[in-house]
């Protein structure tokens, strides 16, 4: 970060605690401009609140653009999850909050990003991640017993092999472990009970990596599923609910050691008291949310009560009501009366003693028309006409190239940049960079110009980054197999097509888990684990009446992939032999006009994929 603002007076001073202040006119990417230059010349702890889940991510990875490596930015996400809903959030999505909740007890200066919703999501205790962490080193004596004892209580998966956060195996002399909080997983070589090495290790390869001295395994859930937490949410439930508790599939399978699916909603029946994000963080963070936070509350406190009319109606499945769940919007604004704030708008805000409204203005019209002759008359009409510098940010490394390309054949002085700090370093007028910046700004005081993608190309569908997961998890395919009736097809890739008969929960080696329950010809029964579920597929072939059903020890189904492989073998025969002949004949060559083609290619509105920005 430059040393000088370029965005916010060097005489802006920050709020005193219990006082607040508001920006105007934060337009485009100069919002998380004003909270990186804020954020430098503060040495306390910043909270920074979005409308929604979507701003979130775009004003974290703006800040972080902006910030570079000199200040820490985490994120603290929303489970994106549904109140009571009857599944919990993803495990990377735990793990990743689990993380940051970790670090908020000690953290002095750095930016926490959340949407102003979380704040009404109940935490356990401020004490409870390092309560329940682990922490070891290479060469120290660790009980091996013990130690597996600890991570099932923490709320670890024993399983045959790693393969998301949250989970352990035990292999001779070797335990390998996926930590909450962690990258990747880790592998413990023991020697007797002392720790011969630790490595981190590919979770699909199995092949190990790279030596570490000290590792921390964060508990894997927030909440603890160990004997005595147990006994107090049975405690609790039944002074909480009435009737019989042991109708309730809630009760029974958290007396079982059970995580139930959407236990979270239950988590103040495990605490006596619990906590908000404002308690893990010290009470002079600076608190910085959009203007109108309170009716961003108010109208997620009216969902969350119309989601629970909706959802308290299962008898076996009683629910706490919205005050027991969530913290109410006025006890948060309450807490946050406490702390110093700043609000922030694009909007031009009425003057007054508190309200800064910022120098910043909109770029004008700059799409570059690619049916006209000349596409990019509007951007170079600006670029003549605005006298300053300007960044050019890209979403990929394609569309930099093509912003490049076609800058430098109007003998334009321009330089790809990698960063900021960079651009604002180097004294070349134009630069072109990847980064996370959507929405550009105008800043007249500086003489810059942020100029976005999307303002020379247009509206693009943007791919959510936290979704990004590609594998199928266990928890997804359970729900995608909900529709399916009991006696539906299915195909499990080494056995056959069976019959689903629904999930089943079973105690194997002394490991409780679920199990999808399939039967095949004659009876036979068959339970696939849910970390095997990959291997499940629905039936898509005939009419379901008319599907066949497989016997388990025969060769039905080597027979039948043998003849589909076959089959396929034949196809493509036939299409090498419709090439062949294709590519022996002459074709004839078409003009391509350039200027239609670059108009089709600027109109696409999808975000490509990995595999189509590589190519």
């Amino acid at each position: 970060m430059a040393q000088d603002p370029i965005l916010l007076p060097k005489s802006l001073a920050l709020p005193d605690p219990g006082k607040r202040i508001a920006w105007g006119r934060l337009i485009g990417a100069s919002a998380s401009l004003a909270i990186a230059e804020l954020a430098a010349r503060a040495d306390i702890p910043i909270l920074v609140l979005a409308q929604d889940p979507r701003q979130a991510d775009q004003l974290e990875a703006e800040i972080r653009y902006f910030v570079g490596e000199s200040i820490d930015v985490q994120h603290f996400v929303e489970w994106e999850t549904l109140p009571w809903d009857a599944f919990s959030p993803h495990q990377d999505i735990i793990s990743d909050r689990l993380s940051v909740l970790s670090k908020l007890r000690n953290l002095r200066r750095g930016i926490v990003v959340a949407s102003a919703p979380v704040l009404m999501q109940k935490l356990p205790p401020t004490d409870y991640v390092a309560a329940r962490s682990l922490s070891f080193r290479s060469g120290q004596t660790l009980p091996r017993e013990p130690f597996i004892a600890s991570l099932v209580e923490s709320g670890y998966y024993r399983v045959p092999q790693v393969s998301e956060h949250g989970e352990f195996a035990v292999r001779g002399s070797l335990i390998d472990v996926f930590p909450m909080g962690s990258k990747g997983p880790i592998r413990i070589d023991f020697f007797d009970d002392d720790i011969e090495t630790l490595r981190e290790f590919s979770a699909e390869t199995q092949l190990s990596g790279d030596l570490l001295e000290r590792v921390e395994v964060l508990p894997a859930r927030e909440i603890p599923l160990d004997p005595d937490s147990i006994q107090a949410f049975r405690a609790a439930y039944r002074e909480r609910f009435e009737g019989q508790p042991g109708k309730s599939r809630v009760y029974r399978d958290v007396s079982d050691g059970i995580a139930h699916g959407g236990i979270e909603y239950y988590l103040p029946l495990f605490f006596e008291s619990t906590a908000g994000l404002l308690d893990y963080l010290p009470s002079d963070c600076l608190v910085i949310g959009p203007e109108g936070l309170q009716d961003l509350l108010l109208q997620s406190w009216a969902e969350i009560e119309e989601r629970y009319q909706l959802s308290r109606l299962d008898p076996e499945r009683p629910i706490l009501n919205a005050e027991e769940t969530f913290s109410t919007p006025q006890s948060i604004l309450d807490r946050l009366k406490q702390s110093p704030q700043v609000r922030f708008s694009a909007q031009t805000l009425a003057d007054s003693k508190r309200v800064s409204n910022l120098a910043t203005r909109l770029p004008p019209a700059l799409k570059i028309e690619a049916r006209y002759e000349d596409a990019a008359a509007a951007l170079m009409r600006f670029l003549d006409d605005f006298e300053g510098r300007v960044l050019f940010s890209c979403d990929s490394a394609g569309r930099r190239e093509q912003i490049f390309e076609m800058l430098a054949g109007r003998n334009l002085d321009l330089v790809r940049v990698d960063d900021w700090n960079t651009f604002l370093e180097i004294d070349t007028r134009i630069g072109v960079a990847i980064a996370p910046l959507e929405n550009g700004v105008l800043l007249p005081e500086a003489g810059i110009a942020i100029i976005g993608e999307q303002q020379l190309f247009g509206e693009r569908v943007r791919q959510q980054n936290r979704r990004r997961r590609i594998e199928r998890d266990p928890e997804t395919i359970i729900r995608q197999l909900n529709d399916l009736e009991q006696g539906s097809p299915v195909v499990h890739a080494e056995y056959g097509v069976g019959r689903y008969l629904g999930l089943i929960t079973l105690e194997t080696g002394g490991i409780v888990a679920e199990f999808l329950h399939l039967e095949y010809a004659d009876g036979d029964k068959l339970y696939v684990p849910v970390h095997a579920l990959d291997l499940i597929s629905r039936y898509t072939g005939s009419s379901n009446e008319n599907a066949p059903l497989h016997r388990l020890g025969s060769d039905q189904w080597a027979k039948a992939r043998k003849r589909a492989i076959a089959k396929i073998r034949d196809v493509a025969a036939e299409l090498l032999d419709v090439y062949a002949r294709r590519a022996a004949r002459s074709g004839h060559r078409f003009h391509w006009p350039e200027s239609e083609y670059r108009a089709f290619e600027d109109g696409f509105p999808f975000e490509p994929t990995e595999d189509q920005s590589r190519t």
